[in-house]
């Protein structure tokens, strides 16, 4: 399987749970140059909502 870790020249959101009782763990990568990882089910999911608000798909509606 290839490596979906989001780099700088690959940004994007990259999220795994292996099972049900490990923790989330997650990292982003944004063109604008941001960078976050998290680890628990409850730092991802803000990860993944400040990543969708502020990067990624935002920078398309905002025209940043």
């Amino acid at each position: 399987m290839a490596d979906l870790t989001p780099t700088p020249d690959r940004p994007g959101l990259h999220v795994s749970k292996p099972s049900p009782n490990a923790p989330a763990t997650g990292s982003a990568v944004c063109h604008c140059g941001a960078s976050a990882t998290a680890t628990g089910d409850s730092q991802v999911r803000a990860l993944v909502e400040g990543y969708t608000a502020n990067h990624g798909p935002a920078h398309g509606r905002t025209g940043r």
